[in-house]
């Protein structure tokens, strides 16, 4: 399989999952910029944003918003967020199928997230996972009652 995110989708590659249904998953991006970057992936393969149905982007834009909520309310302690969708290779788009970029941030982060940028990594994705998972559990809880 050329694309790592089927791959990913169909179990055969690994990732932290942060969040699946019928048509999305969530993951833990690899080469993070901020602890608990994640990507809303379309199970189904499109390339970008001109060839994906406004539907699926709708979509991914509110599991986007939920994994966002999440991030404010767990341990990651984010006071904010980027939402971002890098279209084409110009746009930095490095993996072609279509993803949703929910990058958590924190109030006067400029130096330490410029940093991330540059390095990339997550000293602990198992327990940003954990903390992101819980978080989306406990909005889960709260929407039900």
């Amino acid at each position: 399989m050329s694309c790592v995110f089927c791959a990913i989708v169909a179990g055969e590659a690994p990732a932290i999952r942060i969040y699946e249904d019928d048509d999305y998953l969530g993951i833990l991006d690899i080469r993070p910029f901020t602890r608990g970057h994640t990507l809303v992936i379309p199970k189904r393969h499109t390339v970008d944003l001109t060839d994906t149905p406004p539907e699926t982007v709708a979509k991914m834009a509110g599991i986007g918003q939920r994994i966002a909520r999440a991030a404010r309310l767990s341990g990651l302690h984010a006071d904010g967020n980027n939402i971002v969708i890098n279209d084409g290779k110009a746009a930095f788009q490095s993996v072609f199928h279509i993803h949703l970029h929910v990058v958590p941030r924190r109030s006067g982060d400029k130096l330490s997230f410029a940093k991330g940028m540059m390095l990339r990594r997550d000293p602990d994705r198992e327990e940003s996972g954990r903390l992101l998972r819980a978080a989306l559990a406990q909005l889960d809880e709260s929407a039900q009652d």
